[in-house]
């Protein structure tokens, strides 16, 4: 379902004349009677409102920007890990700077930007959710259909607080009330993972293992995100259970081609268990349904793709990781002791040798690097399409940047970097790796490496190596499959954590993921010891265990949150 700008119009009707005081009774101007809504176009109108957050952008700008709030948590859980830097120069947009530098303060706007844009999202579930049970020209199944949806994006957007910010209240229909504006002031003392649970399991039981519309979650989009927040939560046998009968389904594969997952043209693939849905010139103003969240994050010059903003440039450790070794693997433990070989430094017209030695094909889908083609637009010049790589680095991002033949059919045409290209928030092999992972924890370590090799086969496929102009790889690709098993758990656990890494490099999954494994601490404080010779900035950065696992409660927030006086938000520990 492509998203759709609702726009609500108010009519004046005659205004009765007289010596009558009813001209007093007025409706307040932007403003729409409740009653209006309660039935079965007011209902869907209020979804369609309701999965428009989604992508974390829509209210007006100077409640929050996109990219505070951006649907792939760039910012949060790509450049507030080791996978990106914020990248562009030291003076554009200073409070990513800090959440990089882990300078991470309760006053800063990006935290308050994407709190705003969750709770906008749960206050527009809870508006669908209200409406529907009055609604009265609507069957059971339709009511049954829409609370099941409905319920499926209020788990998602509780889902993105709590793994920001741990403790947030939980805010449900029954907890809102439109004439006490107070109602939603709840306290954030109770661990909400049970009411997440409660939300999508709840979808999961009513929502069709197809839909006729893309963009609406199914059922295995419900079992997925719920499977998820078992992970999250070490309950593996849950989470087990559900990620099995995905499988199962027989609905979804992986696809042949690992870039397959990065094209507007490619959309809604079988691969894909659940899309953010972004849409151009479909009417809306300013080209708004395009992937506005990721505006920042393209190449700044260089007479290609566009001209902004130069920001999320992938880190050297990213990049790093992709070598492999003589038997087309990944190197677990020494991956960064060596750098790959970038253009640091190098003008574009000078001349420069690439790296030759062995890496994942998957690199260059992820970055963009010198000497290598740039999706079709041609081969990365390097330092003409970065604005500054003495501070952001080298490299570019790729995987949400359109591509040339892209230009005026899925892009939107006052600003090409608005574009169609959906971020997938769940793909199959999130399944595969995330059965993987349970495997390790509580299986049998074999069955752990046949999903991590399936994910390596795919990788493999030559047809989806990037090519030259003449059809041969553009970089010396080795990839392979684990032949042996594993020695024990430990590596066993380590490899798959890897893969991930590997696979969903710069999709925002990060940080979250070092998090809810438990080695965040020691991951990253590697990572700054080892960067601050390359990016100064990140000298005496540290990452402090019991604190940086979660992000503060915006402050004003807080401030916001006092009933009779006192505030019913409590910050989290050590901010």
């Amino acid at each position: 379902m492509k998203k759709i700008t609702v726009s609500i119009t108010i009519f004046c009707l005659a205004i009765a004349t007289g010596c009558s005081d009813k001209f007093l009774d007025v409706q307040p101007k932007a403003a729409l009677a409740v009653t209006v809504l309660q039935n079965k176009a007011g209902v869907n109108s209020l979804l369609i409102g309701a999965y428009s957050l989604l992508d974390g952008w829509a209210t007006p700008e100077g409640a929050y920007r996109s990219y505070q709030s951006s649907a792939d948590n760039w910012v949060f859980g790509s450049v507030a890990s080791d996978d990106a830097y914020k990248g562009t120069i030291a003076g554009d947009q200073p409070p990513i700077s800090l959440i990089e530098q882990g300078n991470i303060q309760s006053d800063n706007i990006y935290f308050r930007g994407k709190w705003r844009s969750a709770y906008d999202g749960i206050a527009r579930s809870n508006d669908v959710l209200q409406a529907v049970a009055v609604a009265k020209d609507m069957t059971d199944a339709e009511k049954a259909q829409v609370i099941a949806e409905s319920r499926f994006l209020r788990g998602h957007y509780h889902f993105e607080l709590k793994k920001m910010f741990n403790m947030v209240p939980y805010i449900d229909e029954k907890t809102y009330n439109p004439n006490d504006l107070e109602s939603t002031k709840q306290p954030n003392s109770s661990d909400i993972w049970p009411n997440i649970v409660a939300d999508l399991k709840a979808a999961y039981d009513v929502l069709p293992a197809k839909q006729t519309q893309v963009g609406r979650p199914t059922k295995w989009a419900a079992a997925a995100l719920l499977g998820k927040a078992y992970m999250f939560q070490k309950k593996y046998a849950e989470a087990k259970t559900l990620l099995e009968a995905v499988v199962a389904s027989g609905q979804y594969r992986l696809m042949d081609r690992y870039h397959d997952n990065f094209k507007a043209v490619t959309n809604n693939n079988a691969e894909s268990i659940f899309e953010v849905e972004h849409s151009v010139n479909d009417g809306a103003s300013g080209g708004e349904n395009g992937n506005v969240g990721a505006t920042l994050n393209y190449p700044y010059g260089g007479g290609g793709v566009t001209t902004c903003c130069g920001f999320f440039q992938p880190s050297q450790n990213l990049v790093n990781a992709f070598k492999t070794d003589a038997n087309g693997l990944p190197l677990l433990d020494t991956f960064n002791a060596t750098d790959i070989t970038n253009d640091q430094g190098i003008e574009s017209t000078a001349s420069f040798a690439p790296y030759t030695g062995t890496v994942d094909p998957r690199l260059d889908w992820t970055v963009g690097r010198r000497g290598i083609p740039f999706l079709d637009w041609g081969v990365h010049p390097g330092k003409a399409y970065v604005r500054d790589q003495s501070y952001g680095g080298p490299y570019s991002p790729k995987k949400h940047v359109m591509y040339r033949s892209d230009v005026g059919t899925n892009t939107f045409a006052g600003n090409p970097r608005l574009n169609a290209n959906n971020y997938r928030m769940i793909r199959y092999s999130h399944v595969l790796l995330w059965l993987a992972e349970i495997e390790v924890e509580i299986g049998d370590l074999n069955k752990a490496r046949t999903y991590v090799n399936q994910i390596r086969k795919r990788a493999s496929n030559p047809d989806g190596f990037v090519k030259n102009a003449d059809g041969t790889a553009a970089a010396n690709y080795v990839v392979k499959e684990y032949s042996a098993s594993w020695a024990d758990q430990a590596t066993a656990r380590k490899a798959v954590q890897f893969e991930e890494r590997l696979e969903f490099g710069m999709e925002g999954h990060r940080r979250f993921d070092l998090v809810r494994w438990g080695i965040a601490d020691q991951t990253l404080n590697s990572y700054y010891t080892a960067e601050s010779s390359k990016r100064i900035y990140l000298k005496g950065v540290t990452f402090t265990k019991g604190k940086h696992e979660y992000f503060p409660i915006p402050i004003q927030e807080i401030f916001n949150s006092k009933v009779n006086g006192k505030e019913t938000l409590q910050q989290n520990p050590g901010y």
